[in-house]
């Protein structure tokens, strides 16, 4: 039987962190390698777009992998979890930052722009990454995951957007504040509810995006992170 919340409780978002405040306090913890089940649906993005250094294994810390198994007991029966990415290495993200700033100057026509404003607007959607272990980008931890919902058919769920698109729609609150769509403000209420339930927080700045451990979820939750990045694949400890 699932375990219940108010899955329909509006959606509640912070400001994106501020990493000058966030303290940290590792500790080791092994990676799980995730496996399809009936309710975890495993597609991860990156392979399939065709960046040179993604991975095709979906690895995630132990801790946020329980977390995750959690959350499914909240989430209604005729649906699973669909992973759309978790681990990536260091390369993956700086190959990330590099093709998507040229696509968000392109797209948002900031060519005019300083080189130091157009940094700024980039970084809303996507951060260059710097090359610390210790404050290292989330997803290199292990402890951050993008994820949706879909029906036991593989039927997405309407969220108004696609992964990794450039546009306000990202914001995890976007249709809370612009009355809409009641059929994706549901919807993202349900995959809000279900992973902050248990103790996973949000990036505000996008919807898939749910971290444990990282320094997003140590600014969030006001305590030291746990994890430091992990750059290569060869480095994880299952």
């Amino acid at each position: 039987m699932n375990k219940v919340i108010d899955l329909n409780k509006p959606i509640s978002t912070m400001e994106l962190p501020n990493y000058n405040i966030v303290k940290m306090d590792f500790i080791k913890e092994k990676f799980i390698q995730l496996k399809e089940s009936d309710r975890i649906k495993i597609d991860l993005q990156y392979p399939k777009l065709g960046f040179e250094n993604a991975v095709n294994k979906a690895y995630i810390r132990q801790t946020a992998h329980e977390m995750l198994l959690e959350a499914l007991e909240y989430l209604p029966e005729e649906y699973c979890f669909k992973i759309l990415d978790v681990w990536r290495p260091f390369k993956l993200q700086k190959e990330l930052f590099n093709k998507y700033s040229k696509k968000i100057i392109e797209d948002f026509n900031l060519n005019d722009l300083s080189e130091e404003d157009s940094k700024e607007f980039i970084s809303k959607f996507v951060a260059d990454p710097i090359y610390d272990r210790d404050y290292s980008p989330m997803h290199t931890t292990g402890g951050a995951i993008d994820l949706t919902i879909v029906k036991q058919d593989g039927t997405e769920l309407d969220f108004g957007v696609y992964f990794d698109e450039f546009t306000d729609r990202t914001e995890t609150d976007f249709y809370e504040k612009n009355d809409i769509s009641d059929e994706i403000k549901k919807n993202r209420r349900l995959l809000y509810n279900v992973m902050t339930a248990v103790g996973f927080t949000n990036l505000s700045s996008e919807i898939w995006h749910y971290d444990y451990g990282d320094k997003n979820w140590a600014y969030y939750t006001k305590n030291p992170g746990l994890y430091k990045g992990v750059f290569e694949e060869e480095e994880i400890i299952l």
